[in-house]
Parts: C-alpha cells; sequence; structure tokens
C-alpha cells in the first residue's frame, strides 16, 4: 500500500484536527447531557441501542460491541444506569450463563427526555457549521474509514 503524495505536515494536521474535534464535541456534547439529565453520552448511547433492540434488551457482549466498550467498561456504566433505575438484569430463559441488559419504562422516559438535549446539542455543535453538500461530502468521507457504518442509525430515539 502506498502513502498518498500529499506532504506529511497536511496528514498529520488532519489526523490531529479529527481527533480534537471528535474529543471536543464528545465532551461538550457529554456535558451537556450530564448537566440537564444526569447521563453521559455513553449512558445516553447504552439507552439509545436498548431501546431499539427487540424486546429492549441486548446481551452485555452485545451492547459492549455496539458502544466500543470493553466487558468490564460496559459492566460499570450499567451498574450506574441499573443504580439508576434504568436498566435492569434480564435471564434468558434457554440459556442461564446469559444475562441481558433490559431497559426500563423509567429508561425509556429519560432517553426521550434527553434527546432533544443531545440532538439541540448536535445541531448546534456540528451540523449548523456545514452546509447540505459539506455534510454530504464529509459523510462520504468518514464513511471510508473502518467501523464508521451507520446501517440507519441516527441519536434519537425510535
Amino acid at each position: 500500500m502506498s502513502i498518498p503524495v500529499l506532504p506529511r505536515e497536511r496528514q498529520l494536521e488532519a489526523w490531529v484536527r479529527f481527533l480534537r474535534a471528535h474529543a471536543a464535541l464528545t465532551r461538550q456534547l457529554s456535558a451537556d447531557l450530564v448537566a440537564g439529565h444526569g447521563l453521559t453520552i455513553n449512558d445516553y448511547e447504552v439507552l439509545l441501542h436498548l431501546q431499539r433492540a427487540p424486546e429492549q434488551r441486548l446481551r452485555r457482549v452485545d451492547l459492549a460491541e455496539r458502544v466500543v466498550l470493553t466487558a468490564s467498561g460496559i459492566t460499570r456504566l450499567l451498574e450506574g444506569l441499573e443504580n439508576a433505575g434504568l436498566v435492569e438484569r434480564a435471564a434468558c430463559e434457554t440459556d442461564r450463563r446469559v444475562v441481558y441488559a433490559q431497559l426500563t419504562e423509567a429508561g425509556e422516559q429519560k432517553l426521550r427526555d434527553a434527546s432533544g438535549t443531545h440532538l439541540a446539542g448536535i445541531h448546534e455543535l456540528f451540523t449548523s457549521r456545514f452546509s447540505e453538500n459539506d455534510l454530504a461530502a464529509l459523510s462520504a468521507l468518514l464513511g471510508r474509514l473502518p467501523g464508521a457504518s451507520v446501517d440507519g442509525e441516527d441519536c434519537a430515539p425510535e
């Protein structure tokens, strides 16, 4: 695989800008959710995945994969959501070794309440800064990266 004929400085500048923008946006979106709803951005994403899952539940290992967390990371995150009554453990009827994370009614309501804040933050911090053509081009460019497939996902509950 050959490296494109771009000056190394431009390559690194693009990479650093991408990383810094991601970190800054994620930090601000999470701060807004914490201030308004007591949820981190990871909490919000877990609730969103559970809300969209069949029977509003997922195996913990599948949930960890979807939100890009380790097994211990998802366990810690789910403990907080369970303590808040937003998620509960559910047993598998056919395999006692399997434990599901299941969204509660309170969790679904919290997700709905927080979605307005989250979507407004995405608009203010990201989408409002680009034209429709910019967003289409940016989406196409980022779609080339590993793991960037969205498969119909968005940030709002169904």
